[in-house]
């Protein structure tokens, strides 16, 4: 019930999880900007990240649920398989997920980018309004672009396109870039993955009281995931990366069956 690998990645995630409460307490360091894992664009961003921030959390629930879903799925994966094939699958999908957001966080970025670039070539007062309603609604004070744009309007023009440009940049640099990634989720979705292809009509009750077999419980995960993450819910929860640690876990599986590893 407690086999070897989940026993000690547990342990693992649990002593992180202190530690960050603890380092927290006392303000010696912040263990966020160095383990919890940052777009490349970001200045806060290193490679080990992509290890490390599968083992922070950032709330006892976070945690909890992660830990849950890794024993209840895990142990009974990590029996079939083996510990050494388990702990690498875990690791593997983990590190996709992370690889996987970093995508995705790109390819959202990359347009508020262009636009900002455009915006510093071409500022204006309707330019700058325009650039906010586009990409930093809830991000900047509405209040602070209407009393620039109107000093901007009434005034000469001077230094306003150079100052509102920086004012962006940083935005960006905080909120789109800027913000870390932290959890277990992407490799917790590969196990849940696994265990889904490997005993596809065990039943898995919901919430305790709906049973229902596993292929679909994976497969509505799955779609629900996808579903929020094309939408956008601004729910700070990263959906491609549970995605991205599915599809990890669905290559590696592939990739064994084939190979007989």
């Amino acid at each position: 019930m407690l086999p070897t690998g989940v026993k000690h990645l547990m342990i693992i995630n649990v002593l992180f999880y202190l530690a960050s409460i603890v380092v927290a307490k006392t303000n010696s360091i912040d263990l966020d900007k160095w383990l919890a894992l940052f777009y490349i664009g970001s200045d806060n961003f290193r490679p080990w990240q992509y290890i490390t921030y599968m083992f922070m959390h950032g709330s006892f629930e976070h945690i909890f649920f992660n830990m849950f879903a890794l024993w209840m799925f895990g142990y009974v994966l990590e029996n079939f398989w083996g510990t050494r094939r388990f702990v690498i699958f875990y690791l593997l999908c983990g590190i996709g997920a992370g690889v996987f957001h970093t995508l995705v966080t790109g390819l959202q970025a990359l347009p508020v980018l262009n636009d900002i670039n455009y915006y510093a070539a071409n500022p204006s007062p309707d330019a700058l309004i325009q650039i906010y309603n586009d990409h930093f609604v809830g991000k900047i004070n509405p209040a602070w672009i209407t009393e620039v744009t109107n000093a901007w309007r009434v005034g000469d023009g001077s230094g306003y396109g150079i100052m509102t440009t920086v004012a962006l940049m940083q935005v960006y640099n905080q909120f789109v870039i800027g913000i870390p990634t932290v959890g277990a989720s992407g490799a917790v979705y590969g196990i849940l993955l696994a265990f889904g292809m490997m005993f596809p009509n065990e039943r898995i009750y919901l919430y305790f009281l709906f049973p229902i077999k596993a292929k679909w419980f994976v497969i509505g995960y799955a779609a629900i995931e996808l579903l929020t993450g094309v939408v956008g819910t601004d729910d700070g929860i990263a959906h491609f990366a549970h995605l991205g640690g599915m599809l990890v876990g669905l290559i590696l599986i592939l990739l064994w069956r084939r190979k007989r590893y």
